[in-house]
């Protein structure tokens, strides 16, 4: 219902008195609840109508009783009524209108049946329609929220309240009705199957699954079967993100999709699926199961088959990269069990649940998994402090929910009868326009004074706002005296959009004050408007240049149209290759040179779509859209401002291109002033590297390779010196070495190397072993500057024989010095951060090798 949040609030007109929706959602606050319950998803398709001020309880009542009991054909002693406990008019609507039992109708109170849109924001008292199961347990001491004999399958809102920042309740203008009906519960009912999972929406993925896996979901027992649920869950729900165009990432919605992925291929080997689960270990399981889901989808969501290459591709890159985070996942399990087994000193060896919440939540590793491992290894996990980890992760998840604002910006204190601006700025850069409005800290003012930060709202404006990547202008607001004096300056420094379609000029008072009613002249800067046309016009031919070279199913996925840049996203799993640029920009600068004539004409949305119009990412169009054409080049729905003539553009050259997020790309790029003044700069500083070298341009590159090859050959032969340095400094150590053990003939060289490199200080170990021969113990330290310590044990094979490990001597020797590492029985690194307990570390290593040796 956001979308609909200024309409319910009474902000922006309505469109049209009443609607029908279907629409596909995406819930993770309950995730773990997945599989385990017959009704919670991640994914879910939910049904619903709204009025807009049209029709309200009654008919939303009558309509939905209609709706279950005739067209879906549900016994009516099947369904129960919940209401909001003091909403005694609904009561009497489902009793008396519908003639639903009074025993059927149970009121709930305000955590049940008030639906609140956040915080803040549209809210009102809900009935909710449940479907019994088991009727012949009767009506007395019924529990709706007993999972084993009711769902609630449609929830009808009853819109009339504004909820405020101090929680007090306004009534709406208008009452408005929200209703949702989920399509998999209905699906459940009607197939009449025990759980939503078991539905043909999902089913058929866990019976693929389950085939992976070499298991029979049918005699499977339940922990399997959660499995299996939460795989045909999830899978369901990553298609369909990827097909809208959310690719997996570490942020926002792209976080989500990751997430769901992960839990997928952690559930998958948990349930035994090796690689691709037909015989390929190297290979990938998701693609497999989202053939499954595009093929239950096609006749649903076309787009979905369309954009099914794109899909697996994605799913695919995915799915290997997080095998092996899940490789490192158990590298770093290997090593907190290790620490667990050091630190356990006669007690019983215990894993924190803070390291296994870490493992789980960055690595994405089961705790099932943790726990399994740890068994094998005598060690206990503690999970009272893993639930409490789990818990705090809830609480931030909830809270961070629970703060979301649906708030319109300074919707609170904008003036309810101030109307929307009237833009002129396709035509114009100067306009006379009359103050309605000044804000000040997000409050309303009569007057600001200069040297104040202002947002002034105008009845009409030349100054574009912000929307559809491209930034708002800048300029200036003049308020002018009688016989023309300048009474006050406002510089504006940004314009932006607030409650649908008002203009919010957002400046600095330079001179003067400046007064609401009062008359102002507005004038744009009208060479900054014109770098932001460029790079506009010049972002439609990128696109249309990127679909041409790398393919028709690449979309935008955001942009910025700034004065000095402009920059471009888009969904594509690789790098563009340098002669795929080459020919994107050289496609751009023919079409510039074309110097076409752009068309721009306003057209019904229906008609545009037709007609082959793209849409702009992030826009939100009505029934009257604009369309700007660069005839054979490009058709997009756009708001922006436009250059008239292609050629007005000048030159459009790509400053990088770079992968932003998992299967998305970005491409920076200037053209027009900006265009000229970066070939300028890199045309001085090509001068300048010239001057330096004393090599002409096309000799720049050959004298920079030569000059790279000359410090490889120096870097090298100083590394050889600083070895050979290494090595003479370790063989005067040898004489420091002592013998240990019963016989006296092992021996146990512990020191210091001052400054030596890490490499060096590895040469230098490697030596002493074989000077020293088998038996043979060393362990050197040293401290090569900027704060660090470097370690190295080296052992030979007669002394790992007597169980000692290299890496069981350097973890505490390193963790003493403020760092880590490991390595192979016989020989192990490690680094720190403590330069200060080197010494005092080695010592102790001495001691520890030293009775390790005696025993």
């Amino acid at each position: 219902m956001l979308q609909f949040k200024p309409i319910f609030l009474g902000k922006v007109p309505r469109e049209v008195p009443s609607a029908a929706t279907s629409q596909k959602c995406i819930r993770t606050n309950d995730i773990e609840n997945v599989g385990r319950t017959s009704r919670h998803q991640t994914f879910f398709e939910m049904l619903g109508n709204f009025s807009f001020g049209d029709y309200f309880k009654k008919e939303a009542i009558k309509w939905a009783w209609e709706l279950s009991t005739s067209e879906y054909g549900l016994l009516a002693d099947k369904l129960w009524i919940s209401v909001y406990q003091d909403d005694d008019e609904t009561f009497a609507l489902w009793h008396d209108e519908i003639g639903v039992p009074k025993e059927r109708i149970i009121r709930l109170g305000e955590d049940d049946n008030f639906w609140t849109s956040g915080a803040t924001g549209p809210c009102g008292p809900c009935s909710e329609i449940y479907y019994d199961f088991h009727p012949e347990r009767g009506t007395s001491n019924v529990d709706l929220g007993d999972d084993t004999r009711f769902i609630e399958f449609y929830n009808l809102v009853f819109m009339q309240y504004n909820k405020k920042d101090d929680g007090s309740l306004e009534p709406l203008k208008q009452k408005n009705i929200d209703t949702g009906l989920g399509l998999e519960r209905m699906a459940r009912i009607l197939q009449k199957v025990p759980n939503n999972y078991e539905t043909d929406l999902i089913f058929p993925i866990i019976e693929k699954a389950a085939e992976l896996a070499n298991v029979s979901y049918a005699l499977a027992d339940d922990s399997t079967k959660t499995k299996l649920k939460i795989i045909g869950d999830h899978m369901r729900a990553v298609v369909y993100l990827i097909s809208d165009g959310v690719n997996p990432s570490n942020i926002g919605r792209g976080y989500v999709v990751r997430r769901l992925i992960r839990r997928v291929v952690r559930t998958g080997r948990l349930l035994g699926v090796k690689g691709d689960g037909m015989g390929d270990l190297q290979g990938a399981f998701l693609p497999i199961l989202a053939k499954k889901v595009i093929e239950i989808s096609t006749n649903i969501d076309a787009d979905v088959k369309t954009r099914a290459s794109r899909i697996l591709e994605e799913l695919k890159r995915e799915e290997l990269r997080f095998v092996s985070t899940l490789e490192r996942g158990e590298k770093l399990l290997d090593q907190m069990l290790a620490d667990a087994l050091l630190n356990a000193q006669g007690t019983a060896p215990c894993l924190s649940g803070k390291d296994a919440f870490v493992l789980y939540d960055t690595y994405g590793f089961p705790v099932e998994i943790t726990n399994e491992v740890a068994e094998e290894r005598g060690i206990s996990i503690d999970m009272n402090s893993f639930d409490i980890e789990m818990e705090k992760q809830r609480q931030l998840s909830q809270a961070a929910h629970d703060t979301v604002k649906l708030g319109v910006e300074n919707g609170a204190n904008l003036a309810e009868d101030i109307p929307d601006t009237e833009f002129l700025g396709y035509n114009t850069l100067r306009s006379t326009s009359v103050v309605e409005g000044l804000l000040v800290n997000g409050s309303p003012v009569a007057q600001v004074s200069k040297g104040s930060e202002v947002e002034i709202l105008l009845n009409r404006t030349p100054f574009y706002a912000e929307s559809g990547g491209q930034i708002g202008d800048n300029g200036f607001l003049y308020m002018m005296e009688a016989e023309n004096e300048q009474q006050a300056i406002v510089e504006i420094k940004d314009v932006q959009k607030s409650m649908g379609n008002i203009f919010v000029h957002k400046g600095t008072i330079t001179e003067g004050m400046i007064e609401v009613g009062r008359e102002v002249e507005a004038a744009v800067d009208a060479n900054l408007r014109q770098r932001a046309k460029v790079h506009h016009t010049a972002t439609h031919l990128l696109q249309s240049a990127l679909k041409r070279v790398i393919g028709q199913e690449t979309s935008q996925a955001g942009s910025l149209v700034a004065f000095d840049r402009l920059r471009f996203d888009f969904n594509f799993h690789r790098p563009l290759q340098d002669k795929e640029l080459v020919e994107i920009e050289g496609l751009i600068n023919q079409w510039i040179g074309d110097a076409a004539i752009l068309e721009t004409k306003v057209m019904s949305l229906t008609d545009a779509k037709r007609d082959g119009a793209i849409a702009m990412f992030g826009e939100k169009y009505g029934e009257q859209v604009r369309v700007v054409e660069v005839p054979g080049v490009s058709m997009e729905l756009c708001g922006g401002t436009h250059v008239s003539n292609t050629a007005e553009i000048r030159g459009f050259k790509i400053i990088s291109e770079q992968g932003i997020a998992s299967g998305v790309r970005r491409i920076e790029a200037v053209a027009g002033d900006a265009f000229i003044e970066y070939v300028l700069t890199r045309d001085n500083y090509m001068k300048q590297l010239c001057s330096t070298l004393k090599v002409k341009a096309e000799e720049v590159t050959g004298r920079v390779e030569g000059l790279l090859e000359e410090l490889r050959l120096t870097r090298n032969e100083v590394s050889a010196a600083r070895a050979k340095a290494a090595i003479y400094k370790a063989s005067t150590l040898s004489s420091r070495t002592s013998t240990i053990g019963t016989s006296k003939n092992t021996r146990l060289l512990v020191e210091s190397m001052d400054d030596v490199d890490a490499d060096s200080l590895k040469n230098a170990a490697e030596y002493l072993v074989d000077l020293l021969k088998d038996p043979a113990a060393v362990v050197l330290g040293s401290c090569p500057g900027d704060g660090k310590v470097s370690l190295v044990v080296a052992l030979t094979p007669g002394v790992v024989d007597l169980g000692i490990k290299a890496g069981d001597i350097i973890k505490p020797l390193a963790k003493s010095c403020g760092g880590g590492g490991g390595g192979r029985p016989n020989f192990a690194q490690a680094g720190g951060r403590k330069p200060e307990n080197l010494l005092g570390a080695l010592e102790e290593a001495r001691e520890q090798l030293t009775k390790l040796l005696e025993k």
